[in-house]
């Protein structure tokens, strides 16, 4: 099915209830790599429910977070191959400290659609609020749909996030495990790229890849840890382009620059001599 941007740009994709546990931000952190060192005060804060601290990328994830089935990429004048479709931007802003247990109602939109000549990117973005009305988050994604373009569309923006002119303020190396992928995916997204090697070999991988949403959850602790002392309270947004992929196993490297507002970041896997992973990344500070 060709895509159709007349009908699918400004498409109201419908209210999502939901609701989550102290369990559910507790299996986020775990499989985000939380609890490596099980005695650390620092860690313990991610992990144990009678001093939990969210961190606010949770939010990404909590609307699907019971979601059991692979995905299904059909939207308004929209239907892809999954095989086909990778994460392209992710960013979350909130309102205040996400709260350890709650229900909220997601309302989802089709932002835009560009045309990328080979490939299509789909623009979603959603609001959530809480059960009397009150703003919890926003979010905004893209995913990048490969062979999907050429029907006639506008190529969207092109500005990037610069990287200031000096060394980075800090390095982090963050470790993935070998099986943080099969971790990951019971936090809702069953995709079969990060699992199934049958299925990641179609999709063009020689075995399966990191969630983009793990790398990206994993980069905003290793940032919250490291430049704030583990005070989730002080990040108002975070921002990123998914710029490569990461096989589990692989060692995040993390440059960290202080800016103005917060901090810029880029993310490479150190053992392919620091292959590009996350790129424009931002961390606005509340």
């Amino acid at each position: 099915m060709p895509i159709d941007p007349t009908v699918a740009i400004g498409a109201d994709l419908g209210e999502t209830r939901f609701s989550w546990t102290t369990s559910d931000v507790l299996l986020y952190h775990l499989a985000l790599g939380a609890g490596a060192s099980p005695t650390d005060p620092a860690e313990l804060a991610f992990v144990l429910e009678d001093r939990l601290r969210v961190l606010p990328t949770f939010g990404v994830v909590a609307p699907g977070f019971r979601t059991f089935e692979p995905p299904a990429v059909r939207f308004p004048g929209i239907e892809l191959d999954l095989s086909k479709v990778l994460h392209g931007t992710q960013s979350i802003a909130v309102g205040g400290p996400l709260p350890a247990s709650g229900a909220a109602v997601a309302r989802s939109r089709i932002a835009d659609v560009w045309d990328k000549g080979k490939a299509a990117v789909i623009v979603q973005e959603t609001t959530v609020v809480d059960a009397t009305g009150v703003p919890l988050w926003t979010t905004s994604s893209s995913i990048f749909a490969r062979g999907e373009g050429g029907f006639g569309g506008h190529r969207g923006p092109s500005a990037s996030v610069a990287v200031p002119g000096r060394a980075p303020d800090r390095v982090i190396e963050t470790p993935t495990l070998p099986q943080q992928a099969l971790l990951y995916r019971l936090c809702g997204d069953r995709n079969p790229l990060h699992a199934d090697p049958e299925f990641a070999a179609r999709a063009g991988f020689d075995r399966p890849i990191l969630h983009g949403l793990c790398t990206y959850g994993m980069v905003c602790k290793a940032v919250v840890d490291s430049m704030l002392d583990g005070d989730v309270t002080r990040v108002a947004s975070f921002a990123t382009k998914f710029a490569g992929v990461v096989f589990p196993g692989e060692t995040l490297r993390i440059r960290v620059w202080t800016t103005d507002t917060g901090y810029t970041l880029t993310t490479t896997a150190a053992e392919r001599d620091d292959a590009p992973v996350l790129a424009d990344t931002v961390l606005t500070l509340a």
